[in-house]
C-alpha cells in the first residue's frame, strides 16, 4: 500500500489515524503459521510490551521512553504487515519496506510535524539499539512472545511451541528481564509436569 500526500494536513493525519487500525487487525504472522485459533494482533503485542515496561525496577531506564518505544517499535508493520522468515524476504528488504512505511507515515501523512519526527525517532532507535532503552524494549519483545506462546500451549492441549521460546528466551540480555524468563520457563516446566502426571 502506497500513501500520496493530499497537501492538506488534517485529511492525511487521519489517514495515518485510520492506517493505524490494520495493527489491530492484523494477527501475528508466528501464530497464523502454526494454526493458532485467533490469535493476537500487532497491538496486543505491542500493548503488553508497553505494560511490561512499566513494571520493571531498573531505574537507571527512562520508562516513560520504554513505553513509547514498545508502542511504535512494530509500527511500520500497519503498512508492510507482519513480515516472517516464511515470507523469504532478506533482512535487508525487510529493513528496507519498513523504512520506507515510516518515511510515509512521517512525511506524507504526519508531515514531518513534531509528533512525526518523535515517532521516527523513537523507530530509529529502537532498530538502532544502541540505547539501553531500546535494548530493553527488545529484550521485553523477545519476553513477551514467549508469554503468549506459554499461554497458547496453556489453552490448547497438545500444543507444543518450542521454536517460540528457542529464539527468545536464550536471547535476553537484560537481567530484570532474563529472571522473568526463567520464571515464565518454571511455568511452563509446571504446566507440562502436570499433564504428564494427570
Amino acid at each position: 500500500m502506497s500513501y500520496s500526500s493530499t497537501g492538506n494536513p488534517s485529511i492525511d493525519r487521519l489517514a495515518f489515524f485510520h492506517i493505524l487500525e490494520s495493527l489491530k487487525i492484523q494477527k501475528r504472522t508466528g501464530w497464523v503459521n502454526n494454526n493458532i485459533p485467533n490469535p493476537e494482533s500487532i497491538s496486543d503485542h505491542m500493548h503488553r510490551m508497553a505494560v511490561l515496561a512499566m513494571c520493571t525496577t531498573d531505574s537507571k531506564l527512562d520508562v516513560a521512553k520504554c513505553v513509547m518505544l514498545s508502542v511504535v517499535h512494530d509500527l511500520a508493520e500497519a503498512q508492510v504487515g507482519d513480515i516472517a522468515p516464511s515470507h523469504g524476504i532478506s533482512k535487508e528488504e525487510k529493513s528496507r519496506l519498513e523504512s520506507e512505511a515510516i518515511h510515509t507515515f512521517v512525511h506524507d501523512m504526519l508531515h514531518n510535524s513534531p509528533a512525526a519526527q518523535r515517532i521516527e525517532a523513537l523507530w530509529k532507535e529502537y532498530e538502532d539499539r544502541e540505547t539501553p532503552e531500546a535494548r530493553f524494549v527488545k529484550d521485553l519483545d523477545r519476553f513477551e512472545m514467549a508469554t503468549q506462546a506459554l499461554e497458547y500451549e496453556r489453552l490448547l492441549d497438545g500444543a507444543r511451541l518450542q521454536p517460540f521460546y528457542d529464539s527468545s528466551i536464550p536471547y535476553i540480555e537484560h537481567p530484570e528481564v532474563q529472571e522473568w524468563g526463567k520464571d515464565l520457563l518454571a511455568e511452563r516446566g509446571r504446566l507440562f509436569d502436570t499433564r504428564t502426571s494427570s
